[in-house]
C-alpha cells in the first residue's frame, strides 16, 4: 500500500486535536499537530460550547497539518454526543450550542414521559436514560426558545463542523443515534416520537451512513487555509463509533469495550439492538456503530471525575498537580475504604467534586477521603462499576467475557488499570490510546476504499499499536466481593 495520509479533528469535551494519520504498508502511524482546550462556558446561567472558538482551531490545526504533509487526501470530524445547534437558512446558527452539563434539563425527562411512556421510548430508541441526551435537551429548548424550532435545520455537533468545512447539511448516523430520536431498527428518525414531542419533522435533515464521502472543503476555507479543496468524509463521528472501531479484536471474535475518557462508554458490538425492558433497566443503550453495526453499551461517568479533582486542587493550591502524580497518589493510599456511586448525578455538574466525593462519603457512613483517597476513590468506584456492568452485559449478552479491551486516553492510567483487572477479575488490554483518532482516520481510508471493512482496519490497529496487557495480581477474592457488595448497596443494587 502507499503511503496515504489523512487528516482528523478530534474533539472531546475538555481538549480538541489535529491528527495527521500515515497509511502505510498496513500499518497507521498518528501524529498530533494541533493541541487545544475545549470546555463549557458560561454566559446568563447558562453552559454553552464555543463553536467559533473550536472552528478557528480546528482550522488552526488543518492548516498546521498541510504545511508538514501537502499531499493529505480526506478530512473528517468526531466529537462528543448528544449536542446540537441550529442552522438558519442563511447558514448562520440561531444560538451557540448548549453544553450538555446545562441544568435546563433538569426534570425534562419526567415530563418527556409525561408525554411518551419511558419504556415505550426505549422500545423505540433503545437509547439509555440520561438527562443530557438530545431528546430532552430539544425538550427543554423548544420551551425557552420556541423560535429556534422554525425555519432551521437541526445538526449535531460534528455534523456542523463538517457543515461549516464542507457545507454538507446531513446527520451521520452514529451521532445522530445518540439523539434518543432514531428507531434503532430502521436507523432512520423515530417520526412517532418527534411528532408527539411537537418537533417539526421538518427540522431533522438526512441521516448519512459511515463511512462515506459527502463533499469537498469549501472554496472559502480552502482559500483562506491556502490548501487544496480535499474530500470531507463522514466516519463515525460520535467519538465512541470511532473509538470502538479501532478496537484490536480479532474477526469474528465477541470482545467487551470500554472507550475510557471523561466519559467510559462501556459494552459490545452487536448486530441488532436490544429493546427489552431487561436492557432498560440495566441501563443499557443501542448507539450506532460504524458498518451499521451496533454498540450496545451503557455510559458511565469516567475520568471526569478525576479531572474534576484536579482542577479544584489547582484552584486551592494555585496550580494543578501533574498527571504523572495522581496515579502515584492513588497508588499509595488504601485501596477499598472509600467507594462511590460514579453515576450519581451530583457528580455530573462540573465545580466541587473534592467536596462533592466528600459529602458523599460522609453521608453513606465511610467518613472522610484526603486528596489521595479521593483519587483512589474514583479510581476503586470506576473499577467496581465496570464490575457491575460486565456482570449485566454477560446475563444479557448470554456470553462469557475473559477480557476488556480498553481504548482512550483512560488506558495510559496504569494504575487504574490494574485496579480494574484485580476488581473485575479480567485480563486488561490497554491500548490503542489513540483510538478515536485512529477509528476516524482508518474510517476515512475504508470511504476511500483502501481499506476493505472494518476488521480490515482492526487488523491495521492490531500491527500498529501494541497494547499493554494487566493480569490480576491479587489471588485473594474476599475484599474484592465483600467491597462490591458495599458498592452494589451504594449504587442500590
Amino acid at each position: 500500500m502507499a503511503s496515504e495520509k489523512y487528516v482528523a479533528a478530534d474533539m472531546g469535551a475538555s481538549s480538541g486535536r489535529v491528527i495527521v494519520g500515515i497509511l502505510e504498508n498496513g500499518k497507521l502511524v498518528i501524529e498530533e499537530m494541533h493541541r487545544f482546550d475545549n470546555g463549557p462556558v458560561e454566559k446568563e446561567g447558562s453552559l454553552f460550547w464555543d463553536m467559533e472558538m473550536i472552528f478557528n482551531e480546528i482550522k488552526t490545526g488543518v492548516k498546521k497539518a498541510f504545511a508538514k504533509y501537502p499531499d493529505i487526501i480526506s478530512f473528517a470530524a468526531d466529537t462528543w454526543g448528544v449536542d446540537y445547534v441550529f442552522l438558519k437558512e442563511d447558514g448562520s446558527f440561531a444560538r451557540a450550542p448548549y453544553n450538555y452539563r446545562d441544568a435546563r434539563t433538569d426534570n425534562a425527562p419526567e415530563k418527556v414521559f409525561g408525554i411518551i411512556p419511558e419504556d415505550v421510548l426505549y422500545s423505540r430508541t433503545g437509547i439509555q436514560k440520561m438527562q443530557l441526551n438530545t431528546i430532552y435537551q430539544l425538550y427543554a429548548h423548544k420551551k425557552a426558545h420556541p423560535e429556534d424550532f422554525s425555519g432551521t435545520s437541526l445538526l449535531m455537533i460534528p455534523d456542523a463542523i463538517t457543515y461549516l468545512f464542507s457545507g454538507d447539511k446531513s446527520c451521520e448516523y452514529t451521532e445522530a443515534s445518540t439523539s434518543n430520536l432514531l428507531d434503532a431498527n430502521t436507523r432512520s428518525w423515530d417520526y412517532k416520537t418527534i411528532d408527539a414531542l411537537g418537533f417539526d419533522r421538518n427540522i431533522f435533515p438526512a441521516i448519512t451512513s459511515s463511512p462515506a464521502k459527502v463533499g469537498k472543503i469549501t472554496e472559502k476555507v480552502a482559500a483562506e487555509l491556502d490548501i487544496p479543496r480535499i474530500t470531507v468524509c463522514k466516519v463515525g463521528s460520535h467519538d465512541t463509533a470511532s473509538a470502538v472501531a479501532a478496537v484490536p479484536a480479532e474477526k469474528g471474535s465477541d470482545f467487551v469495550y470500554v472507550s475510557f475518557g471523561t466519559w467510559a462508554l462501556f459494552g459490545a458490538e452487536l448486530d441488532t439492538p436490544v429493546l427489552t425492558e431487561e436492557a432498560r433497566n440495566a441501563g443499557f443503550t443501542n448507539e450506532g456503530g460504524l458498518n451499521g453495526k451496533i454498540r450496545f453499551l451503557t455510559n458511565i461517568i469516567g475520568m471526569w471525575l478525576a479531572q474534576e479533582l484536579r482542577a479544584d486542587w489547582g484552584k486551592r493550591d494555585g496550580d494543578k498537580v501533574p498527571w504523572s502524580k495522581i496515579d502515584p497518589m492513588a497508588e499509595k493510599a488504601e485501596g477499598l475504604k472509600y467507594l462511590i456511586d460514579p453515576n450519581a448525578r451530583e457528580f455530573l455538574s462540573p465545580g466541587d467534586m473534592y467536596g462533592k466525593i466528600c459529602r458523599f462519603c460522609e453521608r453513606t457512613g465511610q467518613g472522610t477521603p484526603d486528596d489521595a483517597a479521593a483519587i483512589r476513590c474514583v479510581y476503586d468506584s470506576l473499577a467496581m462499576c465496570f464490575r457491575a456492568k460486565l456482570e449485566i452485559l454477560e446475563k444479557l449478552s448470554g456470553k462469557k467475557f475473559d477480557a476488556l479491551n480498553i481504548v482512550g486516553g483512560g488506558s495510559n492510567a496504569s494504575v487504574i488499570m490494574q485496579i480494574a483487572s484485580d476488581i473485575c477479575n479480567r485480563k486488561i488490554i490497554a491500548g490503542p490510546v489513540e483510538a478515536t483518532a485512529s477509528g476516524n482516520i482508518l474510517a476515512q481510508a475504508m470511504a476511500n476504499g483502501s481499506v476493505k471493512d472494518l476488521d480490515h482496519a482492526r487488523e491495521i490497529v492490531r500491527n500498529s499499536f501494541q497494547p499493554v496487557v494487566y493480569t490480576p495480581a491479587d489471588s485473594c477474592r474476599a475484599k474484592y466481593d465483600a467491597a462490591y457488595e458495599k458498592f452494589l448497596s451504594l449504587i442500590g443494587k
